[in-house]
């Protein structure tokens, strides 16, 4: 039975069964069902509405003296229940203003990475993560900054204020000067072309180098290509929190292998990514619950993401947990935070 077409009575007992179960931990029992629903039912009807609802797959008895605990298939109906008559979290002001500072701090979108991970983990008391990727990064600016002699500090600056940089051997001594014309060179040229796009152009051009007679030009190129073919293969990718998971696992239904495997994966970011990018298919907000995971790796936790596209950009804001957490509060904290770094990051550009 799909849960939209569970009735109205059985879905408000699942949706108390759960919330109980949430903050107790503990099996709910019928009595407790008949007096926090208040449907004015008593406990025999409640005990017959929950063997419908174990049947049907949402709860489980533990044994047979215990009250019932909700399933996974029982978590989804009560994130849907929540999501269907939530309004939008509004984010709160302070941590706007934080993150303002932080992006003003450094304009690194590593940094502001760190900071976006360690927010939503502390207010979600969960593992949270913070992933800024690109559909195509677009130029904003490069810039030459002389190190000394022929050493050069070469900056490429994209949309959403990612920044990449590298120090290189310009082969010959250079004027700060002519850093200068040769950066207006290739703003004037590539600002507002993708990264690749721009990657492309240089190589081109640099194929061609028997017909440039222009020394500028050509020391332009090569700086360029020195940095754009370190272009990252996959996006920036910030978590943390590991230390939330190691309070009880086993009162939560985690095991220390599940535990640990976790663990590694936190360690092993690209891999993360990857199961990440699985979940998560679109703007707005994603809940991925237990079993519902592609990866099994991931079925012991939920995960709950919001994700933002600003033109090119793609950010990606999210806690991941056991499947027993406080949904409400999480959802709030991941939603009004992603909100506010789309505001931040727009504005600072």
């Amino acid at each position: 039975m799909a849960s939209f077409e569970l009735p109205v009575r059985s879905r408000r007992l699942l949706a108390t069964l759960v919330r109980e179960h949430i903050e107790t931990g503990e099996p709910v029992s019928s009595q407790v069902l008949a007096r926090e629903s208040r449907l004015g039912v008593s406990s025999a009807t409640v005990r017959n509405v929950l063997a419908r609802l174990e049947d049907a797959g949402y709860v489980h008895q533990p044994h047979t003296s215990a009250g019932r605990l909700p399933t996974d298939r029982g978590y989804r109906v009560f994130v849907d229940l929540l999501l269907e008559g939530r309004k939008r979290a509004r984010p709160s002001g302070q941590v706007e203003s934080q993150l303002r500072q932080q992006a003003e701090r450094s304009p690194l979108i590593d940094d502001l990475l760190v900071s976006i991970s360690h927010f939503v983990s502390r207010a979600a008391r969960h593992v949270g993560f913070a992933l800024a990727g690109s559909q195509g990064a677009v130029l904003k600016r490069i810039e030459f900054v002389p190190l000394g002699g022929s050493r050069v500090l070469v900056v490429v600056v994209s949309r959403g204020n990612q920044i990449m940089q590298k120090a290189v051997d310009a082969g010959e001594d250079v004027r700060p000067d002519d850093l200068v014309q040769a950066a207006t060179y290739l703003n004037t040229e590539f600002a507002g072309l993708p990264l690749f796009d721009v990657r492309e152009a240089v190589l081109a051009r640099l194929e061609q180098e028997r017909t440039l007679y222009d020394e500028l030009l050509r020391r332009a190129l090569r700086l360029a290509r020195s940095t754009l073919e370190d272009l990252p293969r996959h996006p920036a990718f910030h978590v943390e929190g590991a230390a939330s998971l190691l309070g009880a696992p086993a009162q939560e239904g985690v095991s220390m292998a599940t535990l640990r495997a976790l663990l590694e994966m936190m360690e092993e970011k690209e891999r993360m990514v990857h199961l990440l990018n699985q979940c998560i298919d679109g703007p707005g907000l994603t809940v991925v619950i237990g079993a519902e995971h592609v990866a099994p790796d991931l079925r012991p936790f939920s995960l709950i993401a919001a994700t933002a596209v600003d033109g090119s950009t793609v950010r990606t804001v999210g806690v991941i947990g056991p499947v027993r957490m406080h949904y409400s509060r999480a959802i709030a904290v991941v939603d009004g935070t992603t909100q506010a770094v789309s505001r931040v990051l727009r504005d600072a550009n």
